[in-house]
């Protein structure tokens, strides 16, 4: 068994949502899925309590947990920002009525909360998942058997099939990169070899001197509702030149189960 194994993930719908400083009445996404996010999908699909998310995994050897996890994300497709106008509380009796955050009632002329919840339309992402192989198998079974439904970022954003393209791989980065159908928002011209896709690494790429970093606050450090707590991060993002023919089209389902049934190979372990 290698050191390390992965899986790839297919975070794509009609509505995502990957909140960096979501508060109060104005709830953003940033423009790719964040390690919260990625990790809160796992974390519910496994059934795990929010102040037990980052625990370590007691049954599988080393205990690892899901700060060993590394991701790549292949952005696909960007989509587009969409925003909802949102109003919560309106029209209750005081007693039914939203609470304010000293634990009162909200008066009647304020029962109504209005915020802005901002969403990604019509976007797609292809996620490299890599870790301690014994934490990759349990992550895949998990998903396989979800106790919670998956959702990208909240509840209501529920993710196309398939979500996970495959079994645990030896390089999902390498299949990331060379393999996997693409979701492009147009299809690359008829003569073109390659096309421009935009990749986000959580550790400098050694294959190239270009990429760029930036900050993020996205690394979870506990989910517990009353006490949730985010660190800065690093990632760094590269623009990749991948086969053209890796275009999905544009019904990318047929061409995903195309790719997954012709690679049967690439789901066994060196």
């Amino acid at each position: 068994m290698s050191a390390h194994s992965g899986l790839l993930l297919r975070l794509a719908g009609p509505l995502s949502a990957y909140g960096t400083q979501a508060a109060f009445t104005h709830r953003d996404t940033n423009i790719h899925p964040t390690r919260s996010a990625v990790i809160g999908l796992l974390a519910a699909a496994a059934g795990r309590p929010r102040n037990q998310v980052l625990h370590p995994f007691s049954d599988l050897p080393g205990h690892p947990t899901y700060h060993d996890l590394t991701l790549t994300i292949r952005i696909d497709k960007p989509g587009t920002l969409h925003t909802d106008y949102h109003v919560t509380g309106g029209g209750y009796p005081r007693p039914m009525s939203l609470r304010t955050s000293t634990g009162n009632h909200r008066p009647p002329s304020g029962s109504a909360l209005p915020s802005h919840r901002i969403y990604l339309a019509d976007a797609a992402f292809t996620l490299a998942l890599t870790g301690p192989p014994h934490l990759i198998d349990t992550i895949a079974d998990q998903l396989e058997h979800p106790h919670y439904a998956p959702y990208l970022g909240r509840r209501a954003c529920v993710p196309d099939e398939p979500l996970v393209l495959g079994k645990p791989l030896t390089d999902p980065v390498h299949h990331l990169l060379h393999h996997t159908p693409l979701t492009l928002p147009n299809p690359p011209r008829p003569d073109a070899e390659t096309v421009p896709v935009t990749v986000v690494w959580e550790q400098p790429p050694t294959h190239t001197s270009a990429a760029r970093p930036y900050e993020l606050t996205d690394q979870p450090r506990d989910y517990t509702q009353e006490t949730r707590q985010y660190s800065r991060r690093r990632p760094w993002h590269t623009t990749e030149h991948l086969p053209a023919h890796l275009y999905a089209g544009r019904h990318p389902q047929t061409a995903l189960a195309d790719y997954l049934e012709r690679e049967p190979s690439c789901t066994k372990r060196a």
